[in-house]
């Protein structure tokens, strides 16, 4: 029997034990406290000097260490508030009581966190840069005298930080290093005289590759911002939605009749017969057939021909069994997919990207929308709110980008999409919501997709009711969250409710999302009858869990294991964000970020009770290796340490401050 309690805006679950002591040993552990064996235990200062002192404690130390009993008092009170790193999680009780006193002193209460979270620009990492026309060949510079960058490839060189390493994964993998001097690897492939090197056997082999794809084409990105691309699909579509609200005969005359006007005879081409013809014309949206245009041909139609595709043939996809990593904000970027391809995911999704972004042309949410060559099976999502938005950004995306698929964001629970009427929103605002699924439907030729949280309150579900409706709007796929709005993270995702769904949603696909961390868990998620499992949180605790799941086994992944993923995703990063001091520093901050939830991951060869549950928070405890212990650590100082192995030494003006912790780094 398990019993679930609240800490601090988290759910903590521990089976039924006997009395709970204050040191966390596993005959006495704390509610939501991962069980880990007696013999790893210790205190906070002592797993602090051991990172501190590099893992090589002084020998009295160690011989006090080796001789304290595990009963000692110097056990205990091992979650006692610290400046260096978060204090311990507090039953929600106690935690609102102290938030009402600190509300009375303050006078006014505090929303939201990390309100003032330091944002640090890559480019203000680099006192000078060189001019992209000198880093690549020389080129001339279109800015001539006005161009603010250095163009003397010698002074650039004096100012520019030390190399981090002795090869660089570009120029190894491609044959050639795009940014040239500027990388940070650039002593393996630069000449004495600053000049790029090329390995021709190499760059002829990656000759007609396309790594990633879904980029923003410079045309398409001025004609998106004047304004002057054509959305004929959606045109046709919101016609009717305007039609439909149009007031009929009845309703116009009582509309007249209260201003005081008479009402006016019908024209002759105005008439009821009229009327119908141009009812006919319009797109029957609901009946997904499309009215034939008359087009002048001559001979047998070819393949060569734009037919559009009826819904009975829009590309079909089958999500059957699969194992999909959820679009995760910050986290889910494309490197970290190709770390979790490699680990066996079935289905990628990029971030959730704003649908009035993206019909604006701004960069940096059509980056959210790159596809790797590694991703076989991939799909967008986007947030919106509103129809015309939303069918709109269907189209652009349709006729624009490369993609198996394409999700509706209606779980988002934040509030700046929320009070908009977007994400959780939407479940709330079902005329919108089928205007838009409609809509979306019509300009799409790949399957659409949608993913829903219970409800929006706690005590109310609505996804129930939805399903059915989804089901006759043209939806292909569903993905339901086991929580709602209000709830966030502080309960377990209900199972049950996903399992009632599922067979409503049959034999329309359902995912299941909530709480999976380890094979055990999914197995049992997949009694309950859903057709596929979404993992997010758990894939950012430890990625290899979709390995874990496929092969029916618990991973005692060793520390190095664990390092050489990070390397992976650095490498990849690299290649994405460049290798240059910006691209550097942008993949460290994104690794950081990740490395917030890979600190939560317990290795199962200290555990007790396998396998570790989500919720569960572990104690301090030395791993089998400096290493390990290292990576165990909640403080954002020894996530840098990290870093540092991969990518070198942070600049000088590096701050950080994750998201989801509230300790910070600054240097």
């Amino acid at each position: 029997m398990e019993e679930a309690a609240s800490h601090g805006g988290e759910t903590q679950v521990t089976e039924k034990v006997p009395e709970l002591a204050v040191d966390g040993r596993r005959d006495g552990v704390r509610k939501g406290t991962a069980g880990i064996k007696t013999d790893f235990l210790t205190t906070k200062d002592k797993f602090h000097e051991f990172l501190d002192s590099n893992g090589q404690l002084p020998k009295e130390k160690e011989e006090k260490k080796e001789n304290l009993p595990h009963d000692s008092d110097e056990l205990k009170g091992t979650t006692e508030a610290s400046e260096e790193e978060p204090a311990a999680k507090k039953p929600k009780v106690e935690q609102q009581e102290e938030n009402k006193l600190t509300w009375k002193q303050q006078g006014k209460r505090q929303r939201g966190q990390n309100k003032s979270r330091p944002h640090v620009k890559p480019t203000a990492y680099e006192d000078q840069r060189l001019c992209q026309s000198v880093a690549q060949e020389n080129r001339k510079c279109h800015y001539g005298d006005k161009c603010k960058f250095l163009h003397d490839v010698a002074e650039y060189m004096a100012s520019k930080p030390a190399d981090v390493g002795p090869s660089c994964y570009l120029y190894d993998t491609f044959g050639a290093c795009f940014y040239g001097v500027t990388c940070r690897f650039a002593l393996a492939h630069t000449t004495a005289d600053f000049q790029s090197m090329r390995d021709e056997a190499r760059v002829k082999a990656q000759e007609g590759r396309t790594p990633v794809r879904n980029s923003l084409d410079k045309d398409l990105q001025i004609r998106l911002r004047k304004h002057h691309v054509a959305f004929d699909r959606s045109a046709e579509y919101l016609q009717t939605i305007a039609k439909a609200q149009e007031p009929g005969p009845k309703q116009q005359q009582q509309q007249e009749e209260r201003n005081g006007n008479q009402p006016e005879a019908p024209s002759s081409d105005q008439t009821p017969a009229a009327e119908g013809a141009n009812e006919a014309t319009a797109p029957d949206v609901e009946a997904g057939t499309e009215n034939k245009t008359t087009v002048k041909t001559i001979g047998p139609l070819t393949d060569a021909d734009v037919i559009k595709l009826r819904p009975c043939e829009k590309k079909q996809v089958d999500f059957q069994d699969k194992l999909y990593l959820a679009p995760l904000t910050t986290c889910g970027n494309l490197p970290f997919r190709r770390v979790c391809k490699r680990f066996g995911a079935d289905i990628t999704c990029g971030e959730m990207a704003m649908c009035t972004n993206l019909l604006q042309g701004q960069q940096s949410e059509w980056a959210l929308l790159k596809r790797h060559e590694s991703e076989d099976l991939f799909g967008v999502q986007i947030e919106g709110c509103f129809p015309d938005t939303m069918t709109r950004c269907a189209e652009l995306i349709n006729n624009h980008i490369d993609v198996d698929f394409v999700d509706i964001n209606s779980g988002c629970p934040i509030d700046l999409v929320y009070k908009k009427g977007g994400g959780c929103g939407l479940m709330t605002r079902t005329r919108k919501f089928e205007q838009i699924i409609r809509g979306m439907n019509y300009v799409l030729d790949v399957p659409l997709t949608v993913k829903i949280r219970t409800g929006v309150h706690e005590k109310y579900n609505v996804a129930h009711k939805l399903i059915p409706e989804m089901k006759k709007w043209g939806v292909s796929m569903i993905t339901l969250h086991g929580r709602s709005r209000e709830q966030r993270y502080t309960k377990l995702a209900d199972w049950d409710y996903i399992n009632t769904c599922s067979s409503l949603a049959s034999p329309l696909p359902l995912f299941g999302n909530g709480d999976i961390l380890s094979y055990d868990d999914a197995m049992k998620a997949r009694e309950t009858g859903v057709s596929g499992l979404m993992i997010a949180r758990g894939a950012l605790i430890k990625p290899w869990i979709f390995t874990e799941i496929k092969e029916r086994r618990h991973w005692d992944i060793s520390s190095s294991e664990r390092l050489d993923n990070l390397r992976n995703f650095s490498n990849y990063g690299l290649e994405h964000w460049g290798s240059d001091t910006r691209g550097l520093e942008k993949t460290r901050t994104f690794m950081l970020e990740w490395l917030s939830f890979l600190c939560r991951y317990v290795p199962v060869g200290l555990l007790e009770r396998v396998p570790q549950r989500i919720n569960d928070r572990p104690p301090y405890y030395m791993g089998r290796n400096y290493l390990e212990s290292l990576m165990a650590s909640q403080h954002v100082g020894d996530w840098v340490k990290i870093s540092e192995m991969l990518l070198g030494p942070v600049p000088k003006n590096f701050n950080f401050l994750p998201k989801h912790k509230a300790n910070a780094y600054e240097k």
